[in-house]
C-alpha cells in the first residue's frame, strides 16, 4: 500500500489526534460516515489494528515499512514497542517535524525530497534516513530552502523541541544528542497493541 494522500481529518477522526499527520482539529468528535455515531463495542483485533494504524498515518509509513520496523525492533533488547516508536521517532522527517522546520510530517518529507535539509552539511533527500547522536541537522545554504524553513518556525507545528534535540534558530541548524524519551513522544498510543498485532507476522 502507497502513502496515503487521501483527506487527513477523515483519518483524525476515525483515530484521534494526530499531530504528525495534521494541525486542523475536525468539527465533530465522532468517527466519519453513516454509522459513525452509533458505533458497537470493538473487538480485540479492532482495537489493536487501530493503534497500528494510528503509528503508520502519524509517521506517514506503508505498511510494509511498518513491519520492517518492527522486525528491526525485536532485534534490539529491551522492549520492542519502545524500541519501535524511538525507530520511528529518529526518522529524518519526524526529527525536521520536531525541530519547528515544518508543520507536520508531510510537510517535513516534502522539504527532504525536495533537497533543502542537509545531514552534517550534505544535503540528505531520503525522509526514511536514521538520525545518529551527535549529527547536525541544517537547512541548504540558499535563499530558498532558508526562507521556507524560516516562515516555518514562526509558527511550528510542537510547541517545545524534545529533549534529545537543540535547536539554533540564527543558524537555523538542530543537533541530535541522544535517543528520545517517551515522554517527549506526542502520540498518544499503545505500542505494546502493535507489537501483539504483528506478533505472528514479524
Amino acid at each position: 500500500m502507497s502513502r496515503y494522500r487521501g483527506p487527513r481529518l477523515r483519518v483524525v477522526r476515525r483515530l484521534g489526534e494526530l499531530p504528525g499527520l495534521s494541525r486542523k482539529q475536525p468539527k465533530h468528535a465522532y468517527p466519519p460516515g453513516q454509522h459513525g455515531q452509533d458505533r458497537k463495542k470493538r473487538s480485540e483485533y479492532a482495537v489493536r489494528l487501530e493503534e497500528k494504524q494510528k503509528l503508520r498515518f502519524n509517521y506517514g509509513v506503508n505498511e510494509r515499512q511498518l513491519l520492517r520496523y518492527v522486525r528491526q525492533a525485536r532485534r534490539v533488547k529491551g522492549s520492542t514497542g519502545f524500541v519501535l516508536l524511538q525507530l520511528l521517532e529518529m526518522r529524518l522527517d519526524n526529527t525536521v517535524f520536531r525541530l519547528g522546520m515544518a508543520p507536520t510530517i508531510p510537510a517535513a518529507r516534502q522539504l527532504v525530497n525536495h533537497g533543502h535539509i542537509t545531514i552534517n552539511g550534505r544535503v540528505v533527500d531520503i525522509p526514511s534516513y536514521s538520525c545518529r547522536s551527535g549529527e547536525l541537522v541544517g537547512v541548504k545554504d540558499n535563499e530558498k530552502s532558508r526562507k521556507i524553513v524560516t516562515q516555518n518556525l514562526e509558527d511550528p507545528g510542537l510547541a517545545n523541541t524534545p529533549s534529545h534535540l537543540e535547536f539554533d534558530k540564527a543558524k537555523l541548524t538542530g543537533k541530535v544528542n541522544g535517543i528520545v524519551e517517551r515522554e517527549w513522544i506526542a502520540l498518544q498510543v499503545n505500542e505494546l497493541l502493535v507489537v501483539e498485532y504483528y506478533s505472528r507476522q514479524a
